[in-house]
């Protein structure tokens, strides 16, 4: 025997025996060997019965106690690989445990009928919690074969049938596990939903639903998420080879997940997906990826490793910056050090973040919690309650834009494993629950959904018709007719304004904060028949409101309403306005920009103005003084004659004296200028005829500057004319969703 082996050999025995009795079975073990051998050698020269007997009958005795050695043996390699098992069960690595108990459970002899069943139990939950539902199966049939079962084991055998569709089988191991546990409600719910089960998918829904192959992989492919002003970009969580690190993880037997990312193309075709090249993917599991309402953060799911320590997962945030994602930073939602903090989801508002945990307080198992995000903090952890958690898990909350809370849950009842619901605010400010059905809903686990804007399609995760387990990404639709507003908020030279929040009121009651995206831009569903006043706001601009009715249609329609905000720091250009050549006539081309600004002024009431006219440097320069302040009075009489106060109105001529300065965006307009360009005299002769021209155009504008935001505030004394009214506390705001804050 080799110095390995026997190395080997001592280093297995440690835990067994005495270093004495090493020597002892090594030597019997070579005594042993000589039996075997000799045996052999009468196979191979062919030796009849009776010599083959008499080698036997005289290597007996060696042969017996190298045997019960053996026994010893294999019994110690037993309770060490139950040991080591145990060890990565109370880490939360599953698949490592498995693999231990497996090992133990071939090495447990079959008359051992009470440690096998043992066994069979441990590698059943095992592989139940990894979803490898057809292993699990076989297991805790083995355990109960092995009459190691209880009330217990049968709801879990049915649970993993559940996902396997196998729901007639499923009714039965209720069935015995009601008897156990006559009282156990989640048992019976359980019985009914596999009563039910055949006939709701036979039944379907209107839903499509198809595999996306462009994004899976071999591995786990999972929690898709869209993103981008056109949703042209789709993250994810994957553990295909190319993610970070060498090591499978002991929780699932692959690698740790990353997030990857696939983009569509002009043509609207979806690319190869590629792992994020920054700082976001470590060699930890990071996963389920959520952006905020303006998109610039990034909330993601982390399970740090730590061979010494429970898996507890966290929620992290990346901040995007020169169009990369920096590294994720934990966000303290509790003091909680003992729980897990998962699946982050944003509120449309942007005021929440919903999550899963097990942290005390729940209903039970997982269940959706959320925080209110207030300046890159949270604070007031809050149990959604009743009727969205279960004694069950509840995990994966995500929002459709129109502030559908969707999640999944395995304690509702459904088609087996994880389902999806739909938890709609209905008009007492409290969820109602819808199971959307068959096929996005299955007999495997359903979740992660994400929404192409504010049509009913985009993107989930499943684990349907995969005997492993795994999960792939499919894509689902609904058709459906809606209406939506998409309106776009922009500076009124048309620079995009991200900063800018939009106020939506109808007379049926509605009531809410739209979020702008990085674009200006922003959706919202109407309902036919509704009147509804959209206001736009952002600091350092007025105001500005729209108003839009639309009646019912056929097919799904989307508005389009502009929202340019006027700044109050710089010069605005009233686009549009037309004079008779040398004259201050006002054309009739003018009223559309002219009302525009009626409009303005009346929805900013405590606004005062100047009103200024501007002209080119041909002629003399008292001329155009002269010219430029009757242009601004007459623009000033147009706006007083539509009802608008004189006193708020400061008409100037500035002739030639300020030619235009040129700001960025218009640049873009005319390549051949640039930012800060100043429109002279000299300047313009330097450029040819026809650039000319377009210079001396933009010189002759009106524009008007924001000269104060308090008038008709004040009294001669100085005072408020109107004291500001004491705002009322209210339980909720008009949005606000109730829920059970003692479930």
């Amino acid at each position: 025997m080799s110095m390995y082996s026997s190395a080997v050999l001592a280093s297995q025995l440690w835990n067994c025996e005495r270093v004495w009795r090493t020597h002892c079975f090594i030597t019997q073990t070579i005594r042993t060997t000589k039996a075997i051998k000799s045996i052999v050698s009468a196979l191979y020269h062919n030796m009849n019965h009776l010599s083959l007997l008499h080698i036997l009958r005289s290597q007996r005795k060696d042969i017996l106690l190298a045997a019960t050695i053996t026994v010893m043996l294999t019994a110690c390699g037993v309770d060490r690989n139950i040991k080591k098992g145990e060890k990565y069960l109370a880490l939360g690595e599953y698949y490592d445990a498995a693999t231990q108990f497996k090992t133990a459970y071939q090495r447990t002899p079959p008359k051992d009928r009470h440690q096998r069943g043992e066994l069979s139990l441990k590698l059943a939950d095992c592989y139940s919690r990894i979803s490898s539902f057809q292993r699990a199966i076989a297991a805790y049939r083995n355990a109960i074969r092995y009459k190691e079962d209880n009330g217990e084991t049968h709801r879990k055998l049915a649970e993993n049938l559940m996902k396997n569709g196998s729901y007639t089988e499923a009714v039965k191991e209720y069935r015995i596990a009601l008897d156990s546990l006559p009282d156990e409600q989640t048992i019976a719910r359980g019985m009914q939903a596999a009563s039910t089960a055949a006939a709701a998918k036979a039944h379907g829904s209107k839903y499509i639903v198809k595999r996306m192959d462009v994004f899976n992989s071999r591995r786990q492919d999972y929690s898709p998420m869209l993103y981008g002003d056109k949703y042209e970009q789709l993250y994810f969580t994957s553990t295909r080879n190319e993610a970070k690190g060498d090591e499978p993880s002991g929780i699932t037997g692959v690698k740790a997940g990353d997030i990857f990312l696939s983009e569509k193309d002009e043509k609207g075709k979806w690319g190869t997906p590629k792992v994020i090249v920054s700082g976001l993917n470590t060699e930890a599991d990071e996963g389920t990826p959520a952006f905020s309402a303006d998109g610039r953060e990034m909330y993601i799911t982390q399970c740090l490793t730590d061979p010494s320590y429970p898996r507890y997962a966290q929620i992290a945030v990346s901040n995007r910056s020169d169009a990369a994602w920096g590294k994720a930073t934990k966000l303290e939602i509790s003091r909680d050090t003992l729980s897990s903090f998962a699946h982050p989801a944003v509120s449309p508002d942007g005021n929440w973040l919903y999550f899963t945990s097990d942290m005390p307080g729940g209903k039970g198992g997982l269940d959706i919690w959320r925080v209110r995000l207030t300046g890159g903090t949270t604070g007031g952890v809050e149990n959604l309650g009743d009727p969205v958690n279960t004694p069950g898990d509840e995990e994966f909350p995500t929002f459709r834009p129109n502030g559908d809370l969707y999640f999944s849950s395995n304690g509702h009842g459904g088609l087996g494993g994880l389902d999806i619901y739909i938890a709609k605010a209905g008009s007492d400010h409290r969820y109602h629950l819808e199971h959307p059905g068959y096929p996005l809903n299955s007999q495997g686990d359903d979740f992660g959904m994400t929404f192409e804007g504010l049509h009913n399609r985009g993107f989930f995760s499943s684990n349907r018709g995969d005997g492993r387990g795994w999960d792939h990404i499919y894509s689902f639709e609904l058709p459906e007719v809606i209406q939506t507003v998409k309106g776009w908020v922009y500076e009124m030279d048309g620079y995009e304004l991200p900063a800018a929040q939009v106020f939506m009121v109808g007379d049926d009651g509605t009531n809410r904060k739209l979020a702008v995206k990085g674009d200006g831009s922003f959706e919202q569903e109407i309902q036919p028949g509704v009147s509804y006043v959209l206001l736009a706001t952002c600091n350092g601009f007025l105001n500005h409101k729209e108003e839009i009715k639309v009646s019912p249609v056929e097919a799904s329609k989307e508005h389009t309403l502009q929202f340019p905000l006027a700044g109050l720091h710089v010069p605005v250009l009233i686009d549009n306005i037309f004079y008779d050549f040398d004259k201050a006539t006002l054309r009739p081309e003018s009223e559309k920009a002219l009302n525009e600004l009626v409009k303005l002024l009346e929805e900013n009431p405590n606004v005062t103005i100047e009103l200024s006219a501007h002209t080119d440097y041909i002629g003399s320069a008292e001329y155009n003084k002269r010219l430029s302040q009757r242009r601004a009075d007459a623009v000033v009489a147009y706006l007083t004659s539509h009802g608008i106060v004189r006193d708020r109105l400061t008409p100037v001529g500035y002739g030639k004296e300020r030619p235009k300065k040129i700001r960025r965006k218009l640049t873009e307009k005319y390549p051949w200028l640039k930012e800060n360009d100043i429109l002279t005299e000299d300047f313009i002769k330097k450029l040819d005829k026809e650039k000319q021209e377009i210079a001396n155009q933009l010189n002759r504008r009106t524009e008007f500057t924001v000269l104060r935001t308090t008038y008709g505030m004040f009294d001669e004394k100085g005072n408020l004319k109107q004291q500001p009214k004491p705002k009322t506390k209210k339980n909720s705001d008009d949005n606000e969703i109730i829920i059970d804050l003692n479930p």
